[in-house]
């Protein structure tokens, strides 16, 4: 179901990319997704407020600055929850142990954000839409396609987000490093993935919610990446079941990933 008007509280519903160079980073995802943007500025400043990359008119991602005080800070891409009540949910992540790092706040006409770190230290940011419900258009070739949170602590990290959304879980695979687990529900019988660190990733590298595109050619868009003045992290390598996946990162563009689904 590529098209979407809503999503379900509990469900990711949009991402985003926070960069210290807007501009390169609009025509990295533009040569990389074919993402037309549109962007918002500042009437009385012409500063960029925020870009809404759409492709065929849906929009499909965003992008903004470095937050203030973080200029200097690699560039990272950010999951969205949908909920119902963003003030409500942020009472249950800092009851669950989790830390509201910005309160709601209402964005325009569009929706209410917050931003929050979970126990183990990984950020998201939660979203109660009004005008803009996430990504209208999913699960095809040059759009956002899954997230995955990748913890030192699995077990601390699957208790929290069953406190605050309510998720349930089902172990999907051996990843050679534990269990790979499924957030039950969505049209695919999973919203998004919860897997341990795996053994050779860079200790200085954070447990963080990691975003996948699909893509018709994996190789081509790693070979595309590097091109542009990135580099691979992992991959293309073959999961049973799911396709080709590849991690790549590059200076404007932060870390992100492939998924290349079976013939």
């Amino acid at each position: 179901m590529p098209e979407r008007e809503s999503y379900e509280p509990g469900t990711p519903c949009w991402v985003d990319l926070s960069t210290p160079d807007v501009e390169a980073a609009i025509d990295l995802c533009g040569e990389l997704f074919h993402w037309a943007p549109n962007t918002i500025v500042d009437r009385s400043t012409n500063d960029h407020l925020y870009t809404t990359f759409t492709r065929g008119g849906h929009p499909v991602a965003g992008l903004g600055g470095q937050p203030p005080g973080s200029e200097d800070a690699p560039p990272f891409w950010s999951t969205y929850i949908c909920v119902a009540d963003a003030a409500h949910t942020s009472q249950l992540i800092e009851k669950a142990g989790g830390t509201i790092v910005m309160p709601a706040v209402q964005v325009f006409e569009v929706g209410v954000m917050a931003v929050a770190c979970d126990p183990t230290g990984v950020f998201f940011r939660i979203w109660q839409p009004l005008d803009h419900p996430g990504a209208e258009l999913v699960n095809e070739p040059n759009t956002w396609a899954w997230n995955e949170l990748i913890s030192s602590d699995v077990e601390r990290a699957k208790q929290f987000y069953a406190d605050v959304f309510g998720w349930t879980y089902e172990g999907s695979m051996d990843t050679g490093h534990g269990t790979y687990w499924l957030v039950q529900g969505g049209w695919s019988g999973g919203v998004a993935g919860l897997m341990s660190r795996p053994p050779g990733m860079p200790a200085q590298a954070p447990d963080h919610w990691a975003v996948y595109f699909m893509v018709a050619d994996i190789r081509e868009k790693l070979d595309a990446v590097v091109g542009a003045g990135g580099q691979v992290l992992f991959g293309p390598e073959t999961i049973p079941g799911v396709g080709q996946i590849g991690t790549v990162t590059h200076p404007v563009g932060g870390v992100f990933s492939f998924m290349q689904p079976p013939d």
